[in-house]
């Protein structure tokens, strides 16, 4: 049994890790330095979260430059640094690339070889060896089947309002009017995570138990409190796989 504290480390390191991403894109959109309110309101973050995720960037080699009163600006010709990899950080990214090749839809698996092409690339010939024949595999799983994952993984990176038929556990069928905020694979099913516009709050649906999806050409605002990392926040590590 996983250790709840574990996961909700490793949740947490991986929201961080892509806000961080986050906020180097939104400093490279930018031509004219931006304050740091107006970054914070932008990643939805407070003050202290914001200065400390700028300092850790510009330790990593961001040029990130700021002056008082005028605010921060990414200087150009920034690329991101070699890859070094040690062990089991190879071993880890190896394994997630082909957890993710085998149990999500054809578009994604092929992402995920595309994405180890491009790592096998940017490494030294010792380490791509070591990367191209790891030790760790992945092998078939059911939630490959699940349909509608890459309509539902545009309409998540688009922010749009959906129509959802659902089946129930319990046989209970429902249509939903809701906004798909993030998708979890377990062993064999993919759980979707919305925010139920009649209900008001979160709720979790097995993909595989969906019927039917429609677009509604609505879209949603990105709002705190309606957020995937809202609902990860707010629920910790209590099972999902109950709805």
């Amino acid at each position: 049994m996983l250790n709840p504290v574990s996961v909700r480390k490793r949740q947490w390191r991986s929201m961080r890790l892509f806000r961080l991403f986050q906020l180097l894109d939104e400093l490279r959109l930018r031509r004219t330095p931006v304050t740091a309110c107006e970054l914070a309101r932008e990643m939805g973050v407070s003050l202290r979260t914001l200065y400390r995720d700028i300092a850790d960037l510009q330790a990593m080699g961001a040029p990130i430059r700021g002056e008082g009163g005028v605010g921060y600006v990414m200087e150009p010709g920034y690329f991101m640094p070699s890859l070094r990899f040690d062990e089991d950080e190879l071993s880890a990214v190896a394994l997630g690339l082909r957890l993710v090749a085998v149990r999500t839809d054809a578009r994604m698996s092929e992402a995920a070889r595309r994405a180890a092409a491009k790592i096998a690339s940017a490494v030294s010939d010792e380490t791509r060896r070591a990367f191209l024949d790891s030790s760790f595999e992945a092998g078939p799983s059911d939630a490959a089947k699940a349909p509608h994952l890459e309509t539902l993984r545009t309409a998540i990176r688009r922010r749009m309002v959906l129509e959802i038929s659902y089946m129930s556990l319990a046989e209970k069928p429902s249509t939903r009017r809701a906004r798909p905020l993030g998708l979890t694979v377990f062993d064999t099913v993919w759980l979707l995570t919305i925010w139920c516009e009649r209900a008001r709050d979160f709720r979790h649906l097995r993909v595989d138990r969906i019927d039917d999806v429609r677009e509604t050409g609505e879209h949603h605002r990105d709002e705190r409190g309606k957020r995937f990392a809202d609902c990860l926040t707010r629920e910790g590590n209590r099972s999902l796989m109950g709805n």
